[in-house]
């Protein structure tokens, strides 16, 4: 069914009411059958949502049953379509009989075009919500993990790698510039695990105090320092059986490096003027924006603590290196905040698409949300130009989408780095391209790239 038509599905067999109720429903487009063969041939054609149907059709015009044997056909082609049966005064026992068949409402003649008209408006609208339920349904199945928007074969395979990963124990350094998802993918680990139904803890090594991170991290006991006033558990002791999440643990102090290396050896906490050791069963997960080799080379982290937190790096590329998922993320984001701030803002305009495939967003999935979130908020009509997302207008070439296009210029960049590297010489061109002389000359030709 074509998304921007309202398809309604008349089948009566009375002419006189045909030509009726073909001009009685105001924003649908109104096909008319009547028989069951034609009424058929029109369900498959357009895909109506809502079909009006006459129980009473030949070749059985008296009775019932050529109508039920239609609606359950109906139903068997197109099971979302909500059918409206039209009875007789005297066949409301025909009526149930439609609705027990699954018929989604039914209507007595006369014929009464204002109250068909509203019983057709409430069956379209049903059938609309029902059909966007299934298409966000298919939306998330087709999403590779819950939570993580892609079609990027860079996230895909990161995607795959969790998938893999996050049944064992195997603690997990995540990779990544600021804003790419780590803490989305440390997530999709601790919930695709056996402990899942468990806590996941989460502490930014970076967002906390050097001198307040030991007791964030460990717990402390009553009367260890000044305001200790109750023992308390620390992160660590809260992820029990459950998962800890270091974020940022590049910038974590290189005392509490020892500490934690001690922890991830033992598994075993002591709390902050305790002395006994509590037992902790939890899995790791770490993650960074920092460069880890190079910090230790630097004295700044502990390289026995690197190789016991990376068991499994997972590298989590930037989003310009993601082909396709600035238009898949920014579409996602759009309908999200569209609804969320009650904006008519529905689509990007084409400059506003060409400034984000040009964009180098150095911010990743965090700058292209606020982005989005600043065009919703600035866009007069339904559409999201560049200057609401603050972009600026795309100088680059518009990403050819033909595919004779795109085999063309892969073909124009490939002879031209073989004549290049040949210093033009056409056999030795033609031998590395692994073709003959006279299809090097023709390439030549019509690529207009004659030497």
């Amino acid at each position: 069914m074509k998304e921007d038509k309202k398809y309604l599905l008349v089948v009566e067999d009375d002419k006189g009411l045909q030509s009726q109720l073909r001009w009685a429903f105001e924003g649908y487009e109104v096909e008319v059958s009547g028989d069951r063969t034609e009424a058929i041939n029109q369900l498959r054609r357009v895909q109506p949502g809502v079909v009006l149907l006459d129980l009473g059709l030949p070749p059985d015009p008296g009775g019932v049953t050529e109508g039920l044997a239609t609606l359950s056909e109906i139903l068997t082609l197109a099971p979302e379509t909500k059918v409206i049966v039209v009875t007789g005064d005297n066949e409301r026992a025909n009526a149930v009989k439609a609705i027990a068949l699954g018929a989604y409402d039914f209507h007595q003649k006369p014929a009464d075009p204002e109250l068909l008209a509203l019983l057709v408006d409430r069956a379209y609208h049903v059938y609309e919500l029902e059909r966007e339920n299934r298409r966000l349904q298919q939306h998330d199945q087709n999403m590779p993990l819950r939570g993580i928007i892609t079609a990027s074969p860079q996230m895909l395979k990161v995607c795959r790698t969790i998938e893999k990963i996050a049944p064992s124990d195997i603690t997990t350094l995540l990779l990544g510039a600021s804003g790419t998802g780590k803490e989305r993918c440390a997530q999709a680990l601790h919930e695709l695990s056996p402990r899942a139904d468990k806590p996941l803890i989460a502490i930014n090594c970076a967002a906390i105090p050097e001198n307040l991170l030991e007791s964030e991290l460990f717990g402390y006991e009553k009367g260890a320092f000044t305001g200790a006033a109750k023992t308390t558990p620390g992160k660590i002791e809260y992820a029990h059986e459950g998962t800890l999440f270091l974020d940022e643990i590049g910038d974590l102090p290189m005392e509490l490096q020892a500490k934690l290396l001690r922890f991830l050896q033992e598994r075993v906490v002591e709390r902050i003027g305790g002395r006994k050791e509590i037992p902790v069963d939890v899995r790791i997960i770490c993650a960074t924006h920092q460069d880890l080799p190079r910090h230790i080379e630097r004295g700044l982290f502990r390289e026995d603590l690197y190789y016991r937190i990376s068991e499994i790096v997972l590298d989590i590329p930037p989003l310009k290196d993601r082909d396709g998922d600035v238009l898949v993320l920014a579409k996602s984001f759009l309908k999200t905040l569209s609804e969320e701030y009650n904006s008519s803002a529905r689509e990007f305009s084409p400059d506003a698409v060409a400034a984000m495939e040009a964009y180098e967003w150095p911010g990743n999935v965090r700058e292209l949300e606020s982005k989005i979130k600043r065009g919703v908020i600035m866009a007069d009509g339904h559409h999201i130009s560049a200057e609401d997302l603050q972009l600026g207008e795309s100088t680059a070439e518009p990403l050819p989408l033909n595919l004779k296009e795109v085999r063309e210029e892969a073909e124009r960049k490939a002879v031209l780095r073989a004549m290049n590297h040949c210093n033009d010489n056409i056999t030795d061109a033609a031998n590395i391209l692994g073709i003959t002389r006279p299809t090097l000359y023709n390439l030549l030709e019509r690529l207009g790239l004659k030497t």
